[in-house]
């Protein structure tokens, strides 16, 4: 047994990827997607032409509603691959509209009822700004699961659990990554590795808080930059993984053990934490890596999102 397939005896699989060509050789579950990876194989020549169809398709319609049947389509060409869920993002420019951002959701998931595609099989993507999870909340409470993007720190897993969301994806690599810039020359790889990587230590503590108070929020641990991280959290509810590190997986068969274990954590001591608008607010702004990474996130998802408009109007 290779390390992909002992990891999904612990662990529900998740691809991370807009090219879904590459799907069918892992057997995940569920694929996730963001602007940056749709643009990424977009500029593909194999998926051109649908580019190109949709574009023919809709031109006549807003570019912002036909960049999100340009995701559904590319949704509904994974889940014809895969046997699970696939999670669609809002655009990371309506991060800071509640309003938008629930509008926004509702028509994704029209857009996809359209194809022929059942809600069940979909997750909405929305980043973890407070506004975000209040659009995720009201998206909750229409019947429409979402999965709470950006996640950088604990007082965004405590305000998603307040709000019911389905899911939510801590970025386990872009935390290490600040961690390791911080420190600079005084970082020790090995030191930080495996279950003391500062991303591995934040999903940790996420998951057990969950599991201690039997919150329903799936936690789906992301962004990872090395197998290590990744074996370091076998056991949590999903891990969103890239084909680049599925294929290593799937190239090793060293032994793959539990991390994460829901009855431990139930066994351990914890303290219910609850925020309201002002104190996540100021929590968030205490951490300084989360506060850095959620604006960088943002930037980064808007600038990819302004790229895919103008390949899509030059179509």
């Amino acid at each position: 047994m290779n390390q992909l397939e002992a990891l999904k005896q612990f662990t529900t699989v998740v691809a991370d990827t807009g090219d879904f060509k590459q799907l069918a050789q892992f057997q995940p579950q569920d694929a996730t997607t963001n602007p940056s990876l749709i643009l990424k194989a977009v500029q593909k020549p194999e998926y051109a032409p649908l580019l190109r169809q949709t574009m023919e398709r809709f031109r006549d319609k807003p570019l912002d509603e036909a960049m999100d049947r340009l995701l559904v389509r590319f949704g509904a060409e994974i889940l014809g691959i895969i046997p699970g869920r696939v999670s669609t993002e809002v655009d990371a420019r309506l991060s800071f509209d509640e309003e938008a951002t629930f509008e926004r959701g509702v028509r994704i998931i029209d857009l996809y009822r359209a194809e022929g595609v059942s809600p069940e099989r979909v997750l909405i993507k929305v980043a973890s700004t407070w506004e975000g999870i209040q659009a995720a909340a009201r998206l909750q409470q229409r019947g429409i699961n979402t999965n709470l993007t950006l996640l950088f720190s604990f007082c965004q897993a405590v305000a998603c659990a307040q709000a019911e969301v389905k899911l939510i994806s801590p970025f386990v690599g872009r935390i290490y990554d600040w961690y390791k810039k911080s420190a600079g020359s005084g970082w020790d790889e090995a030191a930080n590795a495996g279950p003391n990587d500062p991303g591995v230590k934040s999903v940790r503590q996420i998951y057990f808080y969950y599991k201690h108070f039997g919150i329903a929020t799936e936690v789906m641990g992301a962004s990872f930059r090395n197998v290590g991280q990744i074996l370091a959290l076998a056991g949590c509810d999903l891990l969103t993984i890239s084909p680049e590190l599925l294929a290593q997986l799937a190239q090793s068969e060293d032994p793959v053990t539990i991390a994460l274990d829901a009855q431990e954590a139930k066994a351990q001591t914890a303290e219910r934490v609850q925020y309201d608008e002002a104190s996540f607010r100021y929590a968030l702004n205490e951490d300084a890596m989360a506060t850095e990474k959620l604006a960088e996130g943002i930037r980064s998802f808007a600038a990819d999102a302004i790229k895919l408009e103008q390949l899509m109007k030059a179509v």
